[in-house]
Formats: C-alpha cells, structure tokens, sequence
C-alpha cells in the first residue's frame, strides 16, 4: 500500500527580468560591439543543447541586433558531444529548440571538424569549431550555473561553452582528459587570445526557471565577469528542505541531457553520486520515470539513479548516451539501474520497507523544477510547520494510469 501525498510549493528565488528583449537590446546597442560589427560580417553565434527556458528569445534577440546591423549571423552547435556527436544530431537539437533555420531565417552551420587555434602552457591542444573558427566575429550565448562535478571559479557558463561546447567531441573529450576544473579555463585563455570573440550573452536563471538577470559581455571581460554571475546563480539554485532529511525515496518525474549536463542536477541529489564524499543530502533511494523529449535519448546520468521505470529506458539511445558518457569520463552515468516495469512498481520497490504512514517520500518533476513538491504524508506534517514551504492541497491518494504511470 502506498502513502497518501500532498502538494507543497516550495518558495524558491523570483528575481526576474521585467523585460528580456529590451536588456538584449540594450546590451546589443553599446557602443563598444557596434563599433566591431560591420556590414556584411559572418558572426557565428554559438548555442549550446541545455533547457535554457529564454533560450529562443535571447537567441532571436541577439539575431534581430546583428541583422540590424547588416552582418550575416549563424548558428553553431555549442555543445561537445551531445547530439550523439553527430552534424545531423547537433543540428536537430537547435531545432527542437525552435531555432531551426525556417524559424529564425539565419542558417545553421552544424560539423564535427575542428581546427587546432593553440596549446595551453601545459601543452594540452585547444580545439574549437572549424566553422566558427573561419567567421569574423563569435558571440556566445550560455546559461551560467553550478557544474555537477566539480567547484571551482569558472563552472558552467561562457568559458566553458568555449572551450567544451565549440571543441565538439574531440574538444571535449580533450578537455576531459585533464582536470577540467583547470583545464577549461586555460583552453577558454587561448581562444579569447586568438579568435575573434566579439561577446557573451550570460544568462542566469531563478528558482523558477526564468531569467533572472542577462547580462552581454565584451569577448575581453568574460573571464573577469563571468565569477560574480556565477556566485550569483548559486544564491538562486534552489535545495532540498533539509527538514525532508533523511528522505527514503526522492522519486524524479523526468531527467534530460537539457535538464542538467548529467540529466539531473546533482547539486540538488547530491554530488556525492558522481565524486564520491559526504552522502548529503540523505536520500536512500533516488528513482526516474521518464527521459525528456528535448533529450535526444541521450540519458547520460540515468545511471545515477538507483531505479527507473521501463518508459524510461525504452527511450534511452544507447549511442548517443555512450558517446557523451565517454566523452564527459561519466563511465557510471551510462550504467543502467534495476528497471521496473512501471511508474507504480518503480515507487513500490523504493518504499518497500517502510509503512505508508511512516514514508518519508518526495516526488518532484526535475531539478530543474522544483517549485512545487509532492510530499507523503509524513513530510507534509513537516511542511506545514516549516517557513519557506506552503502546503497547496490536504494529503491524497496516488494515481495512476491504466499503464500505472503516475499521475499528478
């Protein structure tokens, strides 16, 4: 028998843009980029495979500016080996994005060649696209946020678009292949230095996924800038209540390669699954039930899971998931968990020890998602007396399907 749930919102941080096409446009307009910008200039602009929720406006944002100014902007693929490193996957991604060339009426130039720009003081090469490589002018547009395997002063954003995104597989796997907490930002040095890095377009999002602050940055402060953004990401990324501790089963509607790089945060499940170290935050059993469309069937991190549901794993392309978990070095993200037949006997097995009144269990769509909760009986208790959670329903039965998929 299962525990009675209740839905509970989570009071995550609202900081938000009153106006995103009008912070892109002014931010476009500043006299330093339209004095680099001439007519007829080819500008790649590099667009990355992450769920960015703004991604299609700031994306259009940016291509109305530089039209305006009578260059002829592109498309680049930024994004390592997602796609199942292929042209063709690559392209398909932007597409899913609703940036494919009939949408935005600028084309795509979508390869897996890479041309050799240097080598760091290590002597590691520094790879980036050939396409991009070739255009007069480079704009980089990336969400800024926590990387999920490592702390450093540069994680996910700009630099490391540049340096892994553009590298393709090849580039990534480079990069991979050393310390990448070091090695991206050394390889990010030497591609400011010699290619034409017009700008960054740093996008930092709120608890809600929405943008909470974009900022347009010279090629040349990217590096400089880029930390205060991202320390500001980390205020606004939004936790587990520690009161939910220790937790039996932490059940994830979805994950996704647009999720997170490795289909769910693990700065919200805990690092700990990927580097090992402090088990925080507790959670005895983590589960997935579903892969998300703008994934690709690229599962990379499913493995991070102790159980899915076979919807989940039917949807898996093991090809493209292997290519990005052998690129990443992410060897444990590609295993596959115990796989159950369905979303109930998924949520069964991770509660099979414990009686429904007893049930410590948190049901959330992603982590990226996670403003409202679905909690058991015994953590709504929780909930109500706790500031920060605001209980939305009284406790109810699960439901299901007829294929016993859940239902909320």
């Amino acid at each position: 028998m299962l525990p009675t749930i209740a839905p509970v919102r989570l009071i995550v941080a609202e900081d938000h843009l009153d106006d995103l096409a009008n912070t892109i446009q002014v931010g476009m307009r500043q006299p330093w980029l339209h004095d680099r910008v001439n007519p007829g200039m080819r500008i790649a602009v590099g667009v990355g495979s992450r769920g960015i929720a703004c991604i299609g406006d700031v994306v259009r944002a940016v291509l109305a500016e530089l039209l305006a100014l009578g260059a002829r902007p592109f498309l680049v693929p930024a994004m390592g080996s997602h796609g199942a490193s292929t042209a063709a996957g690559q392209t398909e991604v932007l597409e899913g994005y609703g940036l494919g060339e009939h949408q935005t009426g600028v084309p795509i130039l979508s390869s897996m060649d890479v041309i050799e720009v240097g080598a760091t003081d290590t002597g590691m090469p520094v790879l980036f696209d050939a396409n991009a490589a070739a255009a007069d002018g480079i704009i980089v547009i990336n969400r800024i946020k926590e990387h999920t395997s490592f702390k450093a002063r540069w994680e996910s954003g700009l630099m490391k678009m540049l340096a892994v995104g553009f590298g393709k597989p090849r580039g990534a796997a480079t990069i991979h292949n050393h310390d990448v907490a070091t090695a991206m930002p050394a390889a990010a040095r030497v591609i400011l230095s010699r290619l034409p890095i017009l700008a960054g377009v740093g996008i930092v999002e709120n608890g809600h996924h929405a943008p909470a602050r974009i900022e347009v940055i010279p090629g040349e402060q990217i590096e400089s800038r880029e930390p205060r953004l991202l320390e500001y990401a980390r205020t606004l990324l939004p936790k587990i209540p520690a009161v939910f501790e220790p937790i039996h089963a932490l059940i994830l509607r979805e994950i996704g390669k647009d999720i997170s790089g490795t289909g769910m945060d693990l700065n919200v499940v805990g690092m700990w699954r990927r580097v090992g170290g402090e088990i925080k935050p507790k959670i005895d059993c983590l589960a997935a039930l579903d892969l998300t469309a703008n994934s690709h069937g690229n599962a990379i991190g499913v493995g991070h899971a102790d159980l899915i549901s076979r919807r989940l794993r039917d949807k898996i392309d093991f090809t493209a998931t292997h290519a990005n978990c052998l690129t990443s070095h992410n060897y444990a993200g590609g295993k596959i968990p115990i796989t159950l037949p369905s979303d109930r006997a998924v949520i069964e097995a991770a509660l099979s020890m414990f009686s429904p009144g007893s049930a410590r269990l948190l049901i959330m769509k992603s982590t990226l998602d996670m403003s409202t909760l679905w909690v058991s009986e015994a953590l709504f208790k929780i909930a109500r007396s706790t500031p920060g959670l605001e209980p939305l329903g009284e406790p109810g039965e699960m439901k299901f399907d007829d294929t016993d998929a859940l239902l909320l």
